[in-house]
């Protein structure tokens, strides 16, 4: 052994009996509670726990959108209907990253719409019942053409009618639906989930 390593040694000795009682004694602190065998966390979606922001449209055509899905796909036979898919939710969350000519598509068709709604009822479109509705919808009886619609309202109805379909058939809601055997088609486990 080295001179240097002799005398560090040495000067560490004293030391060493003070740390040893310093670990010797017990410790003050209560004792703890073993940790639960399985720690569970529950997961909700945000969609279940808050109202959805709307990131395109306007309170007011947004209304008149669910009114629309609700009429154009309600629920049948144990499938879901538009609402329940939260098809309205996924078109807002969708258009707000649309092209302009589709985003401008959707805007002129909802306000005309609702001025219709005004002009005949002096109300909104949201507010109306079935068969009032159905007098404004007389446009989806038309037979259907490649060329689109000249009506702005009309072309947007014919568009929205595909659009809601599409939504609510490829909602997680369906999905889960087709597995159960309620529907037909699908339940293949994907579906579409709106990206915040």
């Amino acid at each position: 052994m080295k001179r240097r390593r002799f005398i560090q040694a040495l000067a560490a000795t004293p030391a060493a009996p003070a740390l040893l009682a310093q670990q010797a004694q017990p410790s003050q602190q209560a004792p703890q509670a073993p940790p639960p065998a399985e720690a569970s966390l529950r997961y909700t979606p945000p969609d279940a726990a808050a109202e959805a922001v709307l990131h395109f449209f306007t309170a007011q055509q947004f209304a008149t959108l669910r009114k629309l899905s609700d009429l154009l796909m309600p629920p049948v036979n144990g499938a879901p209907g538009a609402l329940e898919a939260k098809a309205p939710e996924f078109l807002d969350s969708l258009l707000s990253q649309s092209p302009a000519e589709r985003q401008q598509l959707y805007r002129n068709g909802l306000d005309g719409l609702n001025a219709q709604a005004r002009k005949r009822f002096s109300k909104l479109f949201a507010d109306f019942d079935a068969a009032q509705a159905e007098m404004l919808l007389a446009p989806l009886r038309d037979p259907w053409t490649y060329d689109a619609p000249s009506d702005p309202v009309a072309a947007f109805l014919r568009a929205l009618k595909d659009d809601v379909r599409r939504a609510t058939m490829n909602s997680r809601e369906w999905s889960l639906a087709a597995a159960a055997g309620r529907t037909r088609g699908g339940g293949g486990g994907l579906y579409w989930l709106p990206i915040d």
